[in-house]
């Protein structure tokens, strides 16, 4: 009887310690009397209570509190996590190229690729992965000066997550992606920052204001020089076309007053002289113009009318022949 209860005992005991059900994405190191010897994959899995033991390992946890706060603490467990994790670490200190003491939070997403690496490579695999985030992180922006760490989240991020991911490869550990959450400069730096940006945006709206300006008296001025040119070209034009006009107009004078003149010409030159009759009339045209003014009461005769009074009445005797 006492035997029959000795191996009922003795099942209850294997079924408790000897079977192991392992969740999807979760692992568990098996060691034979303190000796690495398997590793447990999802599903249900069998060892022996007395020769064989799970290895647990450090893991850190975040919990939210009552009050909404988060917190983290350790936690020993046996069961070793395949998916990807998140750590969020405290915010800390760090010091810049230009002496400027800044707030610095940051985010790590890391994933176990090897359990057994994770468990026997390194002692507290969290804690260690937190350490060298902060050293690292320290050094990169102890290389850089405030504006330039301000402007340059992607550049930290990318060398961070290379060194991370370098250093901790041998741990089992691949690191996937490095955020900077929040970079907070002093109360006086954020301050003096603010009215440099301010500054800074009066200037670029001065200059933008002032290259307004200068393009709009550039195109004025343009403006104004095709103006004047259109305008002495049209003036241009418009004293050729008046030229053209005026000559035009002598052309077509003179060659009516040719027409008249051959016209008398061919009346009287069978019997006449056309050359005496042609400066009798043009020397009456000229007496007539000296005569006409109202003011002038001096009437003479030229000493040379008595040759105008001689061509005149060869003149008349011409047209007295004519008219017989």
């Amino acid at each position: 009887m006492s035997l029959l209860w000795l191996l009922i005992v003795l099942a209850i005991v294997y079924v408790v310690k000897g079977v192991i059900i392992v969740q999807q994405a979760e692992v568990v190191i098996i060691e034979r009397l303190g000796k690495f010897e398997r590793i447990l994959q999802s599903g249900m899995n069998f060892i022996f209570p007395i020769l064989e033991a799970p290895r647990s390992m450090t893991w850190r946890v975040t919990q939210k509190g009552l009050d909404g706060s988060t917190y983290s603490f350790i936690k020993e467990r046996t069961k070793i996590d395949l998916r990807e994790a998140v750590y969020d670490f405290p915010r800390q200190n760090v010091i810049t190229k230009d002496n400027v003491s800044i707030s610095i939070n940051a985010i790590i997403y890391f994933q176990i690729i090897d359990p057994k690496s994770a468990i026997y490579e390194i002692q507290n695999l969290s804690d260690a992965i937190e350490k060298l985030t902060q050293t690292t992180l320290r050094n990169l922006v102890g290389q850089l000066e405030l504006q330039e760490t301000l402007v340059s989240r992607d550049k930290i991020n990318q060398e961070l997550r290379a060194i991370l991911d370098e250093a901790t490869n041998k741990w089992g550990v691949k690191v996937n992606r490095v955020e900077l959450q929040d970079i907070t400069p002093p109360i006086d730096i954020q301050q003096a920052m603010d009215k440099q940006m301010k500054a800074e945006r009066d200037k670029r709206a001065a200059i933008l204001e002032a290259e307004g300006q200068k393009q709009a008296a550039i195109l004025k001025a343009e403006g104004d020089k095709l103006s004047q040119i259109n305008r002495a070209e049209g003036d241009k034009q418009s004293a050729i076309l008046r030229a053209d006009g005026d000559a035009q107009a002598r052309i077509i004078n003179a060659n009516a007053e040719g027409t008249a003149i051959k016209v008398v010409i061919g009346a009287i030159e069978n019997k006449g002289q056309p050359d005496k009759y042609l400066i009798a009339m043009k020397y009456l045209e000229t007496l007539k113009s000296i005569t006409a003014g109202e003011n002038n009461k001096i009437v003479y005769m030229p000493y040379e009318a008595t040759g105008i009074l001689s061509s005149v009445d060869g003149i008349k005797e011409m047209f007295k022949g004519t008219a017989k």
